[in-house]
């Protein structure tokens, strides 16, 4: 466990060890303000709106402001996480340090286990951002708090899922761009293969709809918690970690 949390904090450390980092949370953190805004103020103007005209019910906030945040930060996660996943292995094999990480004492596993991790800490820090964002809600309204707490755990989830799939890509190239275009390609083909049920009702179409992580997480942003959609989770970073793990194991072998 201390040569994981070691691996972590170094990738960790090396994301804001240049100006790309901060450059690239502050341009994040103007896009998910305008959505904020331009959802708080549709919320603001239907709801007036309705109590001029004499509504009954009181929209509900959560469908109508955090719902649709929530969707826009998954939107941008396919953009964001091959960029964070792109430089695990990649970078190492391009600037030549992968031979002393597999020479060190550390075990495969660990090696993966703790670069995964150090990517998904740092995604982390992107999702603290739409939480600053919607803790507005809770200074100046009365918002359910449990669908909030249950999209973010989609949204770390979704990203664990994806960032497991890109540090498997990272570890077969030495090119980040590759890397990332791959990245991107997968994650965006994950996102939409539950299209296909639009049309198409057969075992296969069942399938792929299964696959697709928008189906899943679509569930935690509506602040419903089944144990399908976190076995989904689970296998889906368990299957891609592993399957990096024995691609580093083959680097060893060929070093």
């Amino acid at each position: 466990m201390k040569n994981i949390w070691l691996i972590c904090c170094k990738d960790l450390k090396s994301y804001f060890t240049t100006w790309i980092a901060y450059s690239l949370f502050t341009r994040i953190a103007i896009v998910l303000g305008f959505f904020f805004y331009v959802a708080a103020a549709i919320f603001a103007t239907r709801s007036a709106q309705a109590s001029m005209m004499g509504g009954g019910m009181p929209m509900d906030v959560n469908e109508w402001v955090v719902r649709p945040l929530l969707m826009n930060v998954a939107v941008i996660s396919l953009f964001l996480i091959p960029m964070i996943g792109m430089r695990l292995f990649a970078e190492e094999k391009n600037t030549g340090t992968i031979e002393l990480l597999l020479t060190s004492p550390v075990r495969d596993f660990e090696i993966v286990l703790g670069k995964w991790l150090g990517g998904l800490l740092f995604y982390c820090c992107f999702l603290a951002i739409a939480a600053l964002n919607l803790s507005f809600l809770f200074l100046y309204g009365k918002p359910d708090w449990k669908p909030v707490a249950l999209g973010f755990l989609g949204l770390v989830l979704q990203g664990g899922a994806l960032l497991a799939v890109c540090t498997f890509l990272s570890s077969l190239t030495r090119n980040q761009i590759i890397a990332a275009d791959a990245g991107f390609t997968v994650c965006l083909l994950l996102w939409v293969l539950d299209w296909v049920s639009a049309y198409n009702t057969t075992v296969w179409a069942k399938v792929l709809s299964y696959i697709s992580l928008s189906t899943h997480l679509e569930q935690f942003s509506k602040g419903v918690l089944d144990s399908k959609d976190l076995v989904y989770y689970a296998s889906m970073i368990f299957l891609w970690l592993f399957l990096t793990s024995r691609s580093v194991e083959s680097l060893r072998w060929r070093s």
